[in-house]
């Protein structure tokens, strides 16, 4: 199993403590990312990693900052939008 943040975020607490919501939510995220258009997406990324040298090594994510690619914090990535994107 993973180890647990000691900080986790809004949604990341949410998810630890609704099961049920978590296991929906995982579901849909592997229909997503088996698309083409997301699996191209990830190469990318990875490739942009493998380019720096910090591919394997943790750390940042590589993630889009308007035309560049850019390393920053996975919360701050991931979370970009956060509950007022939709």
């Amino acid at each position: 199993m993973r180890k647990l943040v000691k900080n986790p975020g809004r949604t990341a607490r949410y998810y630890r403590n609704n099961p049920e919501a978590r296991e929906k939510h995982r579901a849909t995220q592997r229909e997503i990312n088996k698309s083409p258009e997301k699996r191209e997406y990830r190469a990318k990324l990875v490739k942009e990693r493998r380019d720096r040298g910090i591919y394997g090594k943790g750390g940042g994510d590589v993630s889009h900052k308007g035309n560049r690619l850019v390393i920053e914090s996975p919360k701050a990535n991931r979370a970009r939008g956060g509950r007022d994107r939709k």
